[in-house]
């Protein structure tokens, strides 16, 4: 059977081997999947064991991306932009190709919840995340795409670092006073994460316009309450996102895409009552 897994830690969390057991179940694969959560300093040795073991294939969670992508020996572009590898595939010959999923996961959910996407957007974040989903947002032909951080350089070094694929920018927090508001916001940082809002002005938001957290819970996230109390007509979580990178993934492996509408109604479902 062929042998699958994502990488992380921590890992427990991980919904990754529920979705790939329905797309497999979907699809008629045969296949097995498996969450691993090794030590922060042993990732390398975890995927070499893997191998070794059988496996096919790897998603790649925090904080793995940045290793996953040195370890990889060959590169999709995505990935070469990205910097930052969430899908392994493991050839017969013994080569790594290491591809990045996050934006075509990313571009999916937002065209399929009507994101106007070729208007003014607004990236708040410059991690990994960010970068793995600046070049998909590009290729949409927003007006603009400005991005803002914390660290201000961060963003500054990714505005510059994409510059030939469309209209980019980087802006401090005080800055986006003056071009707020923005027809889209995705929030690409964790703050979500630790129930917190990003540091910038409650402006960015457009009267109706759409707001994108990639962080989900069963209940609104703290960046969705503000979006809507802000002004925004639609803002919605990164569940769809989840879902679409995976299948992505999938597609990479197997050859098939999957259908992630009803794997993702499941999960919602399960959210609510866990």
């Amino acid at each position: 059977m062929d042998k699958y897994a994502v990488f992380g830690n921590p890992i427990a969390q991980s919904k990754s081997p529920l979705i790939h057991a329905e797309f497999a179940d979907q699809t008629k694969q045969v296949l097995e999947y498996n969450a691993i959560g090794p030590d922060v300093d042993r990732f390398h040795d975890a995927i070499t064991t893997f191998i070794e073991q059988g496996g096919k294939g790897a998603n790649v969670t925090a904080p793995f991306k940045e290793q996953a992508f040195s370890m990889a020996t060959k590169l999709t572009e995505r990935a070469q932009l990205a910097k930052a590898v969430n899908t392994l595939v493991f050839n017969k010959d013994g080569s790594i190709l290491g591809d990045n999923t996050d934006g075509a996961g990313l571009i999916a959910d937002l065209l399929e919840n009507k994101a106007p996407l070729n208007r003014r957007v607004l990236l708040i974040g410059a991690g990994g995340a960010a970068r793995g989903v600046i070049k998909p947002l590009l290729a949409q032909q927003p007006e603009l795409l400005v991005i803002t951080n914390r660290t201000h350089a961060k963003a500054e070094e990714l505005a510059s670092h994409f510059d030939e694929y469309g209209r980019i920018a980087a802006l401090t927090s005080a800055q986006l006073e003056s071009e707020a508001p923005f027809d889209v916001v995705i929030n690409s940082s964790s703050s979500s994460l630790f129930n917190e809002i990003p540091a910038v002005t409650p402006a960015i938001f457009k009267t109706g316009g759409f707001a994108y957290d990639m962080s989900y819970k069963a209940e609104n996230t703290v960046f969705i309450d503000w979006a809507l109390a802000s002004g925004a007509e639609t803002a919605i979580d990164g569940l769809g996102m989840l879902v679409g990178q995976a299948a992505e993934s999938f597609n990479v492996w197997r050859g098939v895409m999957p259908n992630k509408t009803p794997v993702e109604n499941k999960l919602r479902e399960l959210l609510k009552v866990t």
